[in-house]
């Protein structure tokens, strides 16, 4: 399985609750129009892993309409040769990804700081 990072517009999130209590949530995103089927937006859907699902459709009520948001997924074996993308992680352009971590600067000795 391969994960992956995009940046995208960000269109909404969706709860589709199914037969035998089965929780469906997807991502919608724009993506740039092919020019020949449709104009302004692609729209696209991606279902969000069951796992971190109430997450992803919890952070969608935070974000405006085409915002830039960061979708990081996972790619799984679909039928047919096909790749399934399930959203694992959602969030604003310009924070921090949640999976790197930032260099930490070590405290100042408390005589140091008396000098400044």
């Amino acid at each position: 399985m391969a994960r992956s990072i995009m940046e995208v517009a960000f269109l909404g999130t969706q709860r589709f609750d199914g037969e035998n209590g089965q929780k469906y949530i997807k991502v919608f995103y724009g993506d740039e129009p092919d020019g020949k089927t449709e104009h302004g937006l692609s729209i696209i859907g991606m279902a969000a892993d069951d796992d971190a699902a109430e997450e992803i459709f919890a952070a969608g009520a935070h974000f405006d309409p085409l915002q830039k948001v960061r979708i990081t997924f996972d790619v799984a074996r679909g039928g047919q040769n096909k790749g399934k993308n399930l959203a694992l992680h959602l969030e604003a352009v310009g924070e921090k990804p949640a999976n790197r971590q930032q260099p930490q600067t070590p405290p100042r000795p408390a005589s140091d700081a008396a000098k400044s």
